[in-house]
């Protein structure tokens, strides 16, 4: 079967591959693709309460921001259309949020997260600040810190083990569906992590931590451009204060909106 599914990897690669060359000779230089779909993930949910603060858990934080992100861009970009991975209090698996997001054809996948960092020295203790970009990264040697806390989420899924079988980073089909992935989609996910990088940083005076690739599975499952935000240190007692308010969530969703129009005048749509 493994056999049979890596012939079928290489069709479909094959055809990739075919398909964008017979449109480079073919398509005139004003392209037809259409921005017409983002995807909004609100990370963990449910029994997976993700990271915690001194009074707030991250499941709560991402639902909150997320809703207001499609309420603004249904009013600010009305010509495209936003799917939530969820809307309430509850636990979707990895695997799932990336089908709906397949499903639904989306061009961008954008999940929503919070940080945490671990207990260190007294003086260093939940001191660290700043946004985060994550855009899928394959990891050979070692999970970083990031990666491992957010594919943590899989355990809490009843049937991981037959769900993420095929994630083997031995297994020869996917380093096809890998290599098939850095080629489309890699460089437009940096571009909208930097873009989104800019307008944390430039306009609301963010620090950042910087756009860095990591092996994420809900990223590395969407089939099209993706980037993990996470929104701020959750356990920095400062930055949750900002997380939770009305103000700081509004500061990030309009971040958001603007780094999506300068990323859609990139790509020329």
């Amino acid at each position: 079967m493994r056999y049979i599914a890596f012939l079928g990897m290489i069709i479909l690669v094959f055809w990739f591959q075919n398909s964008f060359a017979q449109q480079k000779d073919t398509i005139p230089a004003v392209t037809t693709f259409k921005f017409k779909t983002v995807i909004i993930d609100a990370g963990h949910g449910g029994k997976d309460a993700g990271a915690r603060g001194s009074h707030s858990f991250e499941k709560n934080v991402t639902l909150s921001i997320a809703l207001k992100l499609k309420a603004a861009l249904d009013t600010a970009i009305t010509d495209v259309k936003s799917i939530l991975t969820r809307t309430d209090d509850t636990f979707i698996p990895l695997n799932q949020r990336s089908a709906i997001a397949n499903q639904n054809h989306g061009n961008l996948f954008i999940s929503i997260h919070c940080n945490s960092s671990p207990e260190g020295t007294a003086a260093r203790a939940h001191k660290q600040k700043g946004v985060l970009l994550l855009v899928y990264g394959f990891h050979r040697l070692k999970e970083q810190e990031e990666a491992v806390r957010e594919n943590a989420s899989i355990f809490q899924e009843k049937d991981y083990k037959q769900n993420y079988e095929s994630y083997d980073e031995s297994d020869p089909s996917n380093l096809i569906v890998l290599n098939a992935y850095i080629q489309k989609y890699r460089k437009q996910s940096i571009r909208f992590g930097d873009l989104l990088d800019d307008e944390f940083t430039g306009v609301d005076g963010r620090e950042s931590n910087g756009v860095k690739e990591q092996g994420v599975l809900v990223l590395a499952h969407s089939a099209m451009p993706a980037v993990l935000i996470e929104t701020g240190f959750i356990n920095n007692p400062e930055e949750e204060e900002y997380l939770n308010s009305d103000e700081g969530q509004h500061e990030i969703v309009m971040s958001i909106i603007r780094a999506l129009r300068n990323y859609r005048k990139a790509i020329g749509s």
